[in-house]
């Protein structure tokens, strides 16, 4: 891909897609209105305009073709101990940071694009951008409204009954609650030395980039993947002109 430099940085996006899902078999690659899952955060990705290259991270021959076909790079597969469930994001992102150093490509600024959150589009990845640059900050996380408030959580005792963690005489009413959020794994945006040095997003200066509940469904299951499925449709016939054909 040609140098985009947004912002005078370089930006990479890294979509982790590896192919051993068991909630959903082939998760990322399942057709949602007829398009693979990781199709929406790929096409995102190039209708943002900032990434100077875009890189999908898989185990998965198969994978790594759907990626290409939608506008992707994939210029090594993951290695199985990085393809099982006990592999983490940052293992996966070091070693994507670090197979493209050895190809001679560096980036100034990454940015890991889960394809479970297929409603969030180009705007949620130049704003995020935008806010790292702007306030010489570290890294970006996204975060939305917690869907309830911890004050209603409550504990099972052993013996099976409800333990509240609150006391009755002092409840709050909902609506006087103070707003709680929970982060929705659609950006994590980082310096990419910042990362490098730390392994972490949240050792240094971390800012908040918030998104609606809408934008925020993250697919974990069938349920979730049955509404993603409808808000995408519903999405796609109100604007129309974000349909691509492939």
């Amino acid at each position: 891909m040609e140098t985009v430099m947004y912002k005078n940085k370089t930006f990479l996006a890294i979509i982790p897609a590896r192919s051993g899902s068991k909630g959903i078999i082939d998760k990322n690659i399942r057709e949602i209105n007829h398009k693979p899952l990781m199709a929406y955060t790929l096409e995102a990705c190039k209708r943002s305009g900032i990434f100077d290259d875009i890189v999908v991270s898989t185990d998965s021959e198969k994978y790594a073709g759907i990626a290409k076909r939608f506008g992707a790079s994939v210029p090594f597969l993951r290695p199985k101990e990085l393809a099982s469930d006990q592999a983490s994001s940052n293992d996966v992102i070091l070693h994507v940071i670090d197979g493209l150093q050895h190809l001679g490509k560096t980036f100034d600024c990454f940015m890991l694009l889960q394809p479970t959150s297929p409603l969030r589009n180009e705007k949620h990845m130049i704003e995020s951008a935008g806010i790292l640059l702007e306030n010489n900050a570290d890294s970006v996380v996204s975060i939305c409204k917690s869907d309830s408030s911890s004050y209603l959580t409550v504990e099972l005792s052993e013996e099976g009954r409800v333990k509240t963690l609150f006391s009755d005489k002092k409840q709050v009413r909902r609506q006087d609650m103070p707003p709680e959020y929970r982060i929705n794994g659609a950006i994590y945006l980082a310096l990419t030395s910042y990362f490098v040095k730390n392994k972490s997003f949240y050792e240094g200066k971390t800012l908040p980039y918030f998104m609606s509940a809408f934008d925020s469904i993250d697919i974990d299951d069938d349920f979730q993947m049955k509404i993603a499925e409808l808000l995408l449709l519903d999405k796609n016939l109100s604007n129309p002109s974000q349909q691509e054909c492939n």
